[in-house]
């Protein structure tokens, strides 16, 4: 099951599109195009520092409550998931480059999916840090956090469900668009197209 459909069935791009007052195909569609970047950057950060690594992050910007917060009724404070981005991302400028890359492939409003990109970390950290949680530690080679993360990162960019290693063999749809340069990582080449965009 792709990563859309989960957060789909817990609700979260219902909340989307009640939160942006927008409708459900557009929440829908701007989770899709934003997704591949978020995940390549989770999958960055796991690299860097390993699943536990990506674990203790999760838990420090707000665990499984980051989806809640999102889920509930009243407003979401998007300064978690502006954290969130700020970890994976690293700059303002690859959000507002991802939000720009994911309008050209969607046709939305760039405005609308940089105030969608928030949204979608909280939810995709919180249903991480709550789908990690389940399982015990000692058993992160085939479940917990480990094994969500790499099978979230294979159904988002493509390749291997297990792990890290095999998400990074083939990337798909928004992300292999923005790898220019094949080398697996997206968030290089935005980085390098807002500078020649710049320039």
């Amino acid at each position: 099951m792709q990563i859309t459909d989960m957060l789909a069935q817990a609700g979260g791009l219902e909340a989307i599109a009640r939160e942006l007052n927008i409708d459900p195909q557009h929440a829908e569609a701007g989770a899709a195009a934003l997704l591949p970047a978020i995940m390549g950057g989770f999958r960055n950060q796991a690299q860097a520092g390993g699943t536990e690594g990506v674990g203790d992050l999760l838990s420090r910007l707000g665990g499984g409550s980051l989806m809640d917060q999102v889920l509930a009724p009243e407003p979401t404070n998007v300064a978690a998931g502006d954290a969130v981005l700020g970890q994976i991302f690293g700059s303002p400028e690859v959000s507002r480059a991802v939000a720009h890359d994911a309008s050209s492939q969607t046709g939305l409003d760039p405005a609308l999916l940089k105030k969608m990109l928030p949204l979608v970390a909280m939810l995709v950290s919180g249903f991480m840090a709550k789908g990690g949680g389940a399982a015990a530690a000692p058993q992160a080679e085939t479940g917990g956090l480990g094994g969500l993360l790499g099978g979230l990162l294979g159904g988002v960019l493509g390749g291997g469900t297990q792990g890290g290693q095999g998400a990074g063999g083939g990337l798909g749809g928004l992300a292999a668009m923005l790898d220019s340069n094949g080398d697996g990582n997206p968030l290089d080449d935005i980085v390098r197209m807002m500078g020649k965009s710049r320039g």
